[in-house]
């Protein structure tokens, strides 16, 4: 049975309400529909001073300039779609800019430039399409990385493919081959990364544990008649205990690596609500839906083993090359994680973001995480995210 502290901050009366109406809506069965158009948070939504807090303690930022970077965040996210649609083929990537607290849509033609500001958007000229870039990353993902090579995603920022390799490896044969190949595929950088990636599974609901026999992970997201969580937390068929070892489900979809998702259906007494735990550091976060940040946005993770830090978001569709293999279409933050934090929630704002997957370093010497996609997982699986 659940316990009954699962809000361990107590919310006011009214969110409380809202809180029984929804879970009281909830139906044993998983829904077909998926939510395609999740609406971004309203800029006047009141912002949670658990939440800020978090901002300033990761993100060195007064309380007053993180209310301001998520309400410039939220009106980013808006602009995001149209401006993309008016820059056409000449769409180069896009990311926010924390300085101005604006969105930046780099284009190919200096003609789409006025249609794309006049969405509320900043341009920039490059050489190099958002098309161009994804094709020849597309080729990289078809070669046979080396264990020496972190990862590699598209920068729209520095208008080039970035391929990590891991401190002290780039000398390395195998991965001198991977680079020379990876540079006939098209645009390419080169960096150097902080170590080797990781899964954050460890071995013995949003951010609050469950176990599959001997690992610990983390809750992402409910959805109406479960959870999604991290694939490489367990595999189809298998079974699911909660934080006091009582019987939660059962793994119902999972995949990794290529992919690092996975839903869990509940039952024996478990429901699911629209919260991401605060674990009493910050208040517990309603979930309104699932408006994708863009580059440079703030970003926040719940999990079971470091509870509440935050970032930005450094890269989109990255490719992670870790040992069990490489995971495509992963989001790449500078928020820390560790073993136990796998499978837990990414949110920006009141908005759902992803599931930790996994990373390199620590909260105590810093790293980075990746994270899924949640509108990927909830589109392979044809669930619907329970929002508030």
């Amino acid at each position: 049975m659940r316990r009954t502290t699962i809000l361990r901050t107590a919310l006011s009366s009214a969110l409380s309400s809202a809180l029984l109406l929804v879970t009281a809506a909830l139906g044993p069965s998983t829904a077909s529909a998926v939510d395609r158009s999740p609406a971004p948070s309203r800029a006047d939504t009141p912002l949670s001073p658990g939440l800020l807090t978090a901002m300033r303690r990761d993100l060195g930022l007064t309380e007053e300039q993180a209310a301001a970077r998520l309400r410039a965040e939220t009106a980013a996210r808006g602009v995001e779609g149209p401006a993309r649609r008016a820059a056409g083929a000449a769409y180069g990537g896009s990311w926010f800019e924390a300085d101005s607290g604006r969105l930046t849509v780099a284009v190919t033609d200096r003609a789409r430039r006025a249609a794309v500001e006049a969405t509320g958007a900043d341009t920039v000229l490059v050489r190099h399409t958002a098309r161009r870039l994804d094709a020849a990353k597309a080729r990289i993902d078809r070669l046979e990385a080396p264990a020496g090579v972190a990862s590699w995603h598209v920068d729209p920022e520095a208008n080039t493919v970035a391929v990590h390799v891991a401190e002290g490896h780039r000398d390395d044969p195998a991965v001198r081959d991977f680079v020379a190949r990876a540079r006939q595929a098209g645009p390419v950088t080169v960096r150097t990364a902080g170590d080797v990636p990781r899964t954050f599974a460890a071995g013995t609901v949003g951010g609050d544990p469950y176990y599959t026999g001997n690992v610990r992970c983390s809750i992402g997201f409910s959805v109406h008649g479960g959870f999604v969580t991290a694939g490489h937390c367990g595999s189809p068929g298998a079974t699911v205990y909660g934080w006091d070892r009582s019987h939660v489900g059962a793994f119902q979809g999972s995949s990794f690596p290529g992919d690092d998702y996975a839903w869990v259906s509940v039952g024996s007494g478990w429901w699911t609500v629209p919260v991401v735990l605060g674990w009493g550091t910050v208040p517990d976060q309603l979930v309104r839906g699932s408006a994708e940040a863009p580059v440079g946005a703030s970003v926040c993770r719940s999990g079971s083993t470091t509870r509440w830090h935050c970032g930005v978001v450094l890269a989109k569709g990255e490719t992670v090359n870790y040992s069990q293999g490489p995971v495509h279409q992963m989001t790449k933050t500078s928020v820390c994680a560790e073993p136990g934090d796998s499978g837990g929630s990414f949110i920006s704002g009141d908005q759902a973001q992803g599931v930790t997957s996994g990373g390199w370093g620590d909260c105590r010497g810093g790293g980075q995480t990746w994270h899924q996609p949640v509108n990927e997982i909830l589109n392979r699986y044809g669930l619907r995210l329970h929002t508030a």
